[in-house]
């Protein structure tokens, strides 16, 4: 991404927090008009009154990424306010750490309603804006999870595969247009998702000490993310073991799948039946 964004504007989403702060943090330094949108709306004020503490010129908005009224209104908003949407990161997200046997239908209609819908209303509200000014860029953020098989969460990598799908369909159908796609597909990453994430007959303190990497900043996860995003890459991979992981899946499946068994082995001798 240009180091001088002055001009242009980006609609982070799970903006408060994570990797869509870092974003704004990287992005308000090179002058970028910030649209935050966040459900938490005490951190979101928080992180509001921080950036603009740094001189960063934005606006806040508490918006609900299931609702697809809510996110219509806050893309076209900052469309009426602003004339232009040079970026839309499709960036938040839950997650659920649990095998397909112990995933609650309540658990699959939160992770496809958050993870797939909020992205799906994303894309619906900006898409249009974007194809008639002729450019704009839709970041989506998927995860490792939807590149590779991952243990124990399946649903959360069910919708993760999904947005992966949707945006290599939105990047062949929007190129025409000048609007351009990328899906981002970190690792391991130090944002809040690994505290909030719920472990189902896991125990978690013990699944994070067998994980394959340390977490990466979530700046420096950010500035890799809008170097993807200045050259027009379409997958933005983070982290040197996912990409370990992806080449593998991809050329020599059979032995990727053997992992994912090894993986599941190891979760399992961490589970506990009675939570």
């Amino acid at each position: 991404m240009p180091k001088d964004l002055t001009g242009k504007v980006a609609i982070i989403t799970g903006g408060a927090g994570g990797i869509g702060r870092a974003l704004a943090e990287e992005m308000a330094e090179r002058g970028c008009y910030l649209v935050l949108a966040d459900l938490n709306t005490e951190l979101l004020e928080k992180t509001a009154a921080e950036l603009r503490a740094t001189g960063a010129r934005l606006d806040a908005k508490t918006v609900d990424v299931r609702e697809a009224a809510e996110v219509q209104a806050l893309v076209e908003g900052a469309y009426e306010e602003l004339g232009r949407i040079d970026y839309l990161f499709n960036n938040a997200g839950v997650n659920l750490c649990a095998e397909l046997r112990d995933t609650t239908l309540d658990d699959w209609n939160l992770l496809i309603d958050v993870n797939l819908r909020g992205v799906v209303h994303g894309v619906h509200a900006a898409y249009p804006i974007m194809r008639d000014q002729g450019f704009g860029h839709i970041v989506n953020t998927a995860s490792a999870a939807g590149l590779v098989p991952a243990a124990a969460e399946g649903a959360y990598a069910a919708t993760k595969h999904a947005v992966v799908g949707l945006s290599l369909a939105l990047q062949i159908e929007a190129a025409s247009f000048g609007v351009k796609v990328s899906v981002v597909c970190p690792g391991l990453v130090d944002t809040p998702i690994l505290d909030s994430t719920k472990y189902v007959k896991l125990d978690a303190e013990a699944i994070k000490k067998i994980a394959p990497e340390k977490p990466m900043p979530p700046r420096r996860a950010a500035r890799r993310i809008l170097d993807g995003v200045e050259r027009n890459q379409f997958y933005i991979v983070i982290t040197a073991t996912v990409h370990v992981l992806w080449r593998l899946h991809r050329y020599m499946p059979r032995t990727s799948l053997r992992v994912g068994q090894l993986a599941v082995r190891m979760f399992r001798d961490r589970r506990i039946e009675d939570a």
